[in-house]
């Protein structure tokens, strides 16, 4: 008489049936996965044997739970970020917390160039001489009123000139 094979749990026949082995015994899969499987955090549901489980500071999730709380993106594999418990992905978290580029009105991305003065901030690129229209990036300017010069399109335009000559004279240098 051959021996009995049954489910360390609740104890029915594993024969022709499929099991899991967890901590040296079989268990029927509706067992393992009521003992041994997690809880999602977001639906509250069981994370069967064969669901991909994704963890995250110290939550379960199931692979389709766990997505970004605004645009409801997966994030599975994505790069995201936790903001006060809610999980955001890269572009929501952006368009919600990064500044804005006063030029463009577009989101100035987290390590990227940027420029900031008197409040408000810009693309390096997006940065550009009042004159010129050439970018400053992170040359000397000079601030008139709402406009944002280059040293000599400042010069050009504004710098008092010798009258006979009409150039910009040296700057003074006391002795």
């Amino acid at each position: 008489m051959a021996d009995r094979f049954d489910c360390a749990h609740c104890k029915e026949s594993l024969y022709g049936r499929k099991y899991i082995q967890s901590e040296e015994r079989p268990h029927c899969i509706p067992c393992y996965d009521s003992l041994f499987s997690n809880t999602c955090d977001e639906c509250k549901e069981l994370i069967a044997h064969d669901a991909r489980e994704l963890f995250y500071e110290d939550r379960h999730y199931h692979e389709h739970c766990f997505r970004c709380f605004r645009c409801e993106r997966s994030l599975a594999d994505e790069p995201f970020t936790s903001q006060e418990e809610a999980l955001l992905c890269n572009d929501c978290y952006c368009s919600e917390f990064s500044s804005k580029c006063v030029a463009c009105d577009q989101t100035v991305m987290p390590g990227s160039r940027k420029l900031e003065y008197g409040g408000s901030t810009w693309h390096e690129s997006c940065f550009t001489c009042s004159s010129c229209e050439q970018p400053i990036g992170s040359k000397s300017f000079i601030p008139d009123k709402d406009e944002h010069y280059c040293v000599p399109c400042y010069e050009d335009k504004f710098a008092p000139r010798c009258t006979r000559c009409k150039k910009v004279p040296p700057p003074f240098t006391p002795r």
